[in-house]
């Protein structure tokens, strides 16, 4: 699938904050950027003049260390200046490997401690139920992620509430830290076990952004239970070098000639 220009740019986002900081998790970031960008082009209600908008959508990126494509998108959205991106994790940038609440405009939780972000969707989407708003939740956790216990009594109190307001999604690429995810904790049938804890549950390909809008156009699934996304994509997409490499889960004292590499990939 070749990316088209809104795509590329996005990433060249994401190599231009890791020249300035010399490291971050390319692949965790590259294989949620469709995901990110379908969700603050199309889908989400927000005001970047106005980030605290008492009638904004929240969106929360459970795998926080991801958080490149985050900020890339932030950024590309007029929530801070594009510029800002090449500060990343230098000692006074406020865009450190993980996403900070109250530092980061836009930020809606801080996390990277990992499988907390679906139990703060769940918290968010009930007090926007008992304040009569119509805001919606969504939440990307990843698949190595939701080895954590948390994430399923956090789902199966979701579907308990009929939670309509939550969609919970998962950036299903196959790889976690240092091997992949079936290896470690397989986690299939992934479909399956959402379903069975009372989610109304639909697959996609992560990268393909028509498909993204599409099945993100049907929300909520159902008028009594949360929504759940499974989005299969690949690590590192784009970047042959890191595509399915848990390698480039994370890079350290990157180079000139690494982050030349990165651009050329994307001419």
């Amino acid at each position: 699938m070749a990316f088209d220009d809104r795509s590329k740019l996005l990433r060249r986002y994401v190599i231009d904050a890791m020249r300035g900081g010399g490291r971050g998790h390319l692949g965790s970031s590259m294989s949620m950027v469709e995901i990110l960008r379908v969700l603050y082009d199309s889908v989400l209600k927000f005001d970047p003049k106005n980030p605290q908008a008492a009638d904004r959508d929240r969106f929360i990126l459970s795998k926080g260390h991801g958080c490149l494509a985050l900020y890339a998108i932030l950024a590309d959205r007029g929530f801070f200046p594009v510029s800002e991106l090449e500060s990343f994790c230098r000692p006074t940038s406020r865009l450190g490997g993980h996403p900070e609440r109250g530092k980061v405009p836009g930020v809606e939780a801080s996390t990277g401690a990992l499988g907390h972000g679906v139990p703060i969707g769940v918290g968010i989407a009930l007090a926007m139920r008992l304040q009569k708003k119509q805001s919606r939740v969504f939440v990307l956790t990843g698949d190595g992620e939701i080895n954590e216990g948390s994430n399923w009594e956090a789902l199966m109190a979701a579907a308990k509430h009929k939670l309509t307001n939550l969609t919970v999604m998962v950036d299903y690429n196959k790889l976690q830290s240092y091997g992949r995810t079936a290896d470690v904790l397989d986690l299939e049938p992934l479909v399956d076990k959402f379903k069975s804890f009372g989610f109304v549950t639909h697959e996609v390909d992560g990268h393909d952004v028509a498909a993204l809008e599409q099945i993100m156009k049907k929300l909520p699934f159902a008028k009594d239970a949360p929504s759940a996304i499974i989005c299969h994509t690949i690590k590192g997409k784009g970047f042959p070098f890191a595509e399915g490499n848990p390698e480039w889960h994370h890079k350290s004292g990157m180079t000139e000639t690494d982050i030349q590499q990165m651009y050329d990939c994307l001419t």
